[in-house]
């Protein structure tokens, strides 16, 4: 436990800061900086989110370990001696859990500096502040709450991690339950591990919220005057493209070139008919999964979203019912292991029931009954913050004027909301649909006996060192997650800065 507990500590802090360090400083280049191609890179910079922990893991230590290609070469180059630090490891954990999670930080962090007001940096530049000072003293302390909350995103992924800590030998409280649960199937100590692990998630959300509570970041917003973004020019061009662009190399662009050589490969090595039928009914199942996922998590978040809605002369929702609410989406905050765990406790006492009633037919703890409803768990935040934000603009008036004709409360929603509510509402299906699709320790621990999905397809051969026969579903993966990532900086960008805050 001391061992697990460390290094989860030491991971943590590690992802922490290195997640912080690249998103804070790529969100100031793209908003404070123009040259050519800030717009592309921008948008590009958010591509990583595309690829899950899991998939960019074992692909990073295939290419950076001691025998992979990049070692490889650097010796060439450099000579026989020549050795990094040895990649399967907590540093390398830590450097690619900060790969695939600095996009968290980076949308946030953009969003607030593209929110401040040119009016503030004047003031600071007309006090004799650099354009540094002004970052540390004005622009930083501005965008803290947002930082805070991307970093806290980060964290809670960081934590939810057990399959690149297992790539990388990293024993932590995470990998911990899982080996205890289904290797070892030493149930309570799993369950004792997980409630360290929950009261951990909690923590980081306590301290979170109690950072921003200590002092008030007012800023201009509305029709303030923008920020004109300052142009570079010479070596300061070259500086503004190589970095980002490096990053980019690294973290996505290199790993998708390695899993589509992969993928190439062995298509072209698989028996004929094999890898379709397999391929395809691990597909179905994924894409099935994650349909009805979305369209259970959003209906019932829309329905919570409606219930508060204020009605008439009511000022405010009913507070214990948004206390309920808010309750409820903490979900998200909870490590996928835990949340997997308690679904799995709370319906082991229903079995012996429902198999009394149906003559065993039904099983309720192993069943796409049970894995819906971790989903619903883990991912409610997702969809009731993209619902409940749609609605807010929906003006009570527009519905007091339906009302007022005789429409009764569901043709006013079918009538009236979800026309207006369509973008926000499409959203939250997409992004719940992609982290269904991405989502592993629920899944893993949930699914009906013998149902295999794209994600648990992916680990387990992973897991197993069969890298380029897990290249097909993690390409799959990859390439169905590119999409909602763009998504992600256009919510950004219209400012749901706050809606990505309330997934916590």
């Amino acid at each position: 436990l001391p061992e697990m507990l460390l290094n989860t500590t030491l991971l943590m802090l590690g992802v922490g800061a290195t997640t912080l360090a690249l998103g804070t400083t790529l969100a100031w280049l793209v908003t404070t900086y123009t040259f050519p191609g800030v717009k592309l890179i921008e948008w590009m910079l958010v591509l990583p989110v595309a690829l899950p922990g899991y998939i960019l893991g074992y692909v990073s230590m295939s290419l950076f370990d001691y025998a992979g290609p990049v070692q490889t070469q650097l010796r060439a180059w450099l000579g026989p001696d020549f050795e990094l630090f040895e990649f399967r490891s907590l540093p390398g954990a830590i450097f690619v859990l900060s790969l695939a999670l600095y996009p968290y930080v980076y949308l946030l962090a953009r969003a607030a500096f593209r929110e401040q007001s040119a009016a503030q940096r004047d003031a600071a530049r007309a006090a004799g502040l650099s354009d540094r000072a002004i970052f540390w003293r004005v622009a930083l302390p501005l965008a803290r709450p947002s930082l805070a909350a991307g970093v806290a995103l980060a964290l809670m992924e960081t934590l939810t991690d057990f399959a690149v800590v297992r790539y990388f030998n990293v024993v932590t409280l995470s990998e911990g339950v899982v080996r205890l649960w289904i290797i070892q199937m030493d149930r309570d100590a799993a369950v004792q591990l997980a409630s360290l692990l929950m009261m951990m998630a909690l923590g980081i959300v306590l301290i979170e919220r109690r950072l921003r509570s200590r002092a008030r970041y007012y800023q201009l917003g509305g029709h303030s005057r923008p920020i004109a973004p300052i142009r570079l020019s010479g070596p300061r061009v070259v500086a503004a493209l190589v970095g980002p662009l490096a990053l980019l190399f690294v973290a996505f662009g290199l790993p998708v070139a390695q899993l589509a050589q992969w993928a190439v490969a062995e298509m072209a090595s698989a028996e004929p008919g094999t890898l379709d039928a397999t391929f395809g009914q691990y597909l179905f199942n994924t894409l099935a999964l994650s349909l009805g996922a979305a369209l259970f998590v959003v209906a019932v978040a829309l329905g919570i979203a409606y219930a508060l809605r204020p009605r008439g002369s009511q000022a405010k929702a009913n507070a214990v019912l948004r206390f309920l609410a808010h309750l409820a989406t903490l979900g998200y905050a909870i490590p996928g292991a835990v949340v997997a765990l308690g679904v799995l406790l709370l319906l082991a006492p229903l079995n012996e029931t429902v198999l009394a009633w149906t003559g065993g037919a039904v099983l309720l703890s192993a069943s796409v009954v049970g894995l819906l409803y971790g989903y619903l768990v883990r991912f409610l935040a997702i969809g009731f913050s993209g619902v409940e934000a749609s609605l807010e603009k929906v003006t009570p008036n527009m519905e007091m004027a339906a009302r007022s004709l005789g429409a009764a409360p569901a043709r006013v929603l079918t009538r009236v909301h979800l026309p207006l509510m369509r973008t926000g509402v499409l959203a939250a299906l997409l992004l719940v649909f992609v982290d269904t699709l991405k989502e592993l320790p629920v899944t893993m621990f949930l699914r009906p006996f013998g149902m295999e999905t794209l994600s648990v397809w992916t680990y387990m051969l992973a897991s197993e060192s069969a890298w380029q026969a897990a290249a097909v579903p993690a390409l799959t993966i990859v390439l169905a997650s590119v999409g909602p990532a763009l998504l992600l900086i256009r919510l950004s960008r219209s400012g749901a800065q706050n809606n990505w805050e309330t997934r916590l």
